[in-house]
């Protein structure tokens, strides 16, 4: 049974699920290889517009597997400082395959997300949880510090640096319904109907100009780090004559004129 499966509802949505429900869908090093395999793929494939990220089973992802070390990939003894922070440099550059990606990536949350888990879904452009969802860092209960895979970047800008604080540090647990009060997750679904409602965002998503979706995922993720407002604006000012003369404004244009009243 393959760790990572790739489907198309339709040509232009890829729909990406972890494929070890019998482990909640946790990191093993094959798995990790698989994601940055499938990733870069999809990266290069010109008619994927928007990529579903999901877990099969009851679980998006457990965090890393720890009954899987596999030490001789990983490295031990005497080679264990370079070869393991190889390893944990590879783990945590999930994280930013999936920020570089230009198609958007929507989290379908489908039960736990925890450790590594919770860091790829903090990773992706939009996050929805089914009801039985829930998250937690999870790092620091198991001897570590408490932040890796990204979750230090992406957590203070997704909830604000105080819910973040509290949650890194404590690795407590928080369902889907907090998830949503602290702005972890923009929408809830019924069990069940996570994927498909996610199926459904990314069908909008490709209702709109290629390059105006992939140049706001862009945006988006560089002015989180503008020096100022008007960095921000110069950014933005050249991705909209950008978007203009791809022609795709003028169809949208002329079919909005068209509609109709």
């Amino acid at each position: 049974m393959p760790n990572l499966e790739l489907n198309h509802p339709r040509p232009d949505i890829a729909v990406l699920t972890l494929n070890r429900p019998e482990k909640l869908n946790a990191l093993s090093y094959d798995l990790v290889e698989d994601l940055h395999a499938t990733l870069e793929r999809i990266g290069a494939d010109n008619d994927c517009r928007v990529v579903v990220l999901t877990g099969a089973g009851r679980g998006f992802c457990s965090g890393l597997d720890l009954t899987d070390p596999n030490p001789d990939k990983a490295g031990a003894g005497t080679e264990f400082p370079r070869s393991g922070m190889r390893w944990q440099e590879r783990i945590a550059d999930l994280t930013a395959r999936i920020h570089r990606l230009r198609q958007p990536v929507i989290a379908a949350v489908n039960g736990v997300a925890y450790g590594g888990g919770m860091g790829i879904a903090l990773a992706c452009d939009i996050r929805i949880a089914a009801e039985s969802a829930r998250f937690c860092t999870q790092f620091i209960k198991l001897g570590l510090g408490g932040c890796d895979i990204g979750v230090s970047y992406t957590l203070p800008r997704i909830i604000g640096a105080g819910p973040a604080f509290d949650l890194i540090l404590t690795a407590r647990a928080v369902d889907a319904a907090e998830a949503l009060r602290l702005g972890l997750v923009s929408r809830l679904s019924t069990d069940g109907s996570v994927v498909e409602d996610a199926i459904a965002i990314a069908e909008t998503l490709c209702e709109y100009g290629k390059f105006g979706v992939e140049s706001t995922k862009q945006v988006l993720w560089a002015n989180l780090e503008a020096s100022s407002l008007e960095a921000a604006l110069h950014l933005e000012n050249r991705s909209q004559i950008l978007s203009s003369t791809s022609g795709e404004m003028r169809e949208a244009s002329e079919a909005f004129r068209h509609r109709p009243r």
